[in-house]
């Protein structure tokens, strides 16, 4: 008697057509997410993970929140797309929400942050005087995988195989002025940095050193970039990262949570820089489309009707109390750092396996730079959801010292 074929399971099948048909660029889990609602996800075998860390930060407002998933759906029963040689309500809504609830100026809108970040690259150069195009940036930044942002992300690995890459950039090292003033000359055109560094490890600008790179930037006729894919849009428990510090860009850049897991990505200018940017200086087919738009301007109201930034600010100190009482309880976590919900704790090895074991129990999170635990909740988490992944982390942690880490 011979075996019947066992059918192959659903998680599998779709492995498999990954396999066979997508180019294989990501380090995937082996994991087919189906479904989502608010923190949780999930997952084709029926196994409920609690996400807290949104994807990078891009589901701000949690998974398929209802607001946001009725604003998509209306939109798409109206107007999906429409070329940018015409106007939309969404984009001009959406472009009024930026500037509102950040320094005024006027947005260039595409479809990540990375197209953000070359947008902003290429206005700070044209919007400065002939012979301007140096920019300086950060060790550990992050600003995308395009060319000129790949070149303008102070990290030696994501240069390797591509070179020659795009000239003109200079890093220095974070929340250091005099390397900052030794590399600025009469070509320097920006400054451009994160305000809390991401995927570089959580780490935060000095406030009186963003304050005085905004100084050196007024004094030789520079632009100050902020990249705000990560830290805007309520993460930082205010609109803006830039708004924790007090001090304000000429420019400035967003993706992520903007448009809550719709893809979009934003560039904001002061309005007379903005005004360098005339017909043919730049354009994105798809940027701003009223799909995308709408779906904007719906994170925004949920964001501003639920008081998402108070509970940022609530939730972000709880959780940053929790991680330093775990801090005392085992000698595996050096330091904890964030603010709001962008909150990072660093190991004092490798983390890897530690966030493997968290996903086995249910909890997604992530490591970056190899030690720092990132953790990146929708900014509508409650407390028990909070304690729920903290319960798993704990556990995790233990069974992972106990194994001799």
């Amino acid at each position: 008697m011979t075996d019947e074929p066992q059918p192959v399971s659903r998680t599998q099948e779709t492995i498999d057509r990954f396999s066979r048909y997508v180019i294989g660029n990501y380090t995937r889990l082996p994991i087919v997410a189906v479904r989502g609602e608010g923190p949780y996800v999930w997952a084709a075998d029926g196994k409920r993970y609690l996400d807290l860390f949104s994807g990078w930060a891009v589901t701000g407002v949690g998974h398929c929140h209802p607001r946001l998933v009725e604003a998509i759906r209306e939109q798409a029963g109206r107007l999906i797309y429409m070329p940018n040689t015409w106007y939309t309500e969404p984009q001009g809504r959406l472009a009024q929400w930026i500037a509102e609830t950040g320094f005024g100026g006027k947005s260039f809108f595409c479809n990540s942050g990375t197209e953000a970040n070359e947008a902003a690259i290429k206005l700070a150069r044209i919007h400065t005087p002939p012979g301007k195009y140096k920019i300086i940036t950060f060790e550990n930044s992050f600003h995308g995988r395009t060319f000129a942002s790949v070149t303008a992300t102070a990290q030696p690995r994501y240069h390797q195989g591509f070179q020659p890459l795009v000239p003109g950039f200079m890093y220095a090292p974070l929340n250091d002025m005099e390397a900052v003033e030794k590399l600025v000359d009469e070509e320097t055109c920006a400054i451009l940095v994160e305000p809390i560094q991401g995927e570089g490890g959580i780490n935060l600008a000095r406030a009186e050193w963003l304050k005085a790179l905004r100084d050196l930037c007024d004094q030789r006729g520079m632009m100050l970039v902020f990249d705000e894919v990560q830290t805007g849009v309520g993460r930082c428990g205010t609109w803006w990262g830039y708004q924790t510090v007090d001090v304000v860009p000429d420019i400035m850049t967003m993706a992520k949570q903007l448009a809550g897991g719709t893809a979009i990505g934003a560039m904001c200018a002061r309005e007379e820089v903005a005004a360098s940017l005339v017909p043919g200086t730049h354009a994105a087919t798809f940027g701003g489309n009223p799909l995308a738009a709408a779906a904007g301007c719906a994170v925004f109201e949920i964001i501003r009707d639920e008081n998402l930034l108070e509970n940022a600010n609530q939730m972000g100190t709880y959780l940053r109390r929790q991680l330093l009482e775990l801090k005392q309880e085992t000698p595996l976590i050096a330091e904890v750092r964030g603010v709001g919900l962008m909150i990072g704790a660093d190991l004092v090895q490798n983390g890897a396996d530690l966030v493997a074991k968290c996903l086995d129990k249910g909890l997604h999170i992530n490591c970056t730079h190899e030690t720092v635990l990132r953790i990146m909740p929708p900014l509508n988490i409650t407390r028990e959801q909070l304690d729920e992944g903290l319960a798993i982390l704990r556990d995790a942690m233990s069974e992972w010292q106990a194994q001799g880490n």
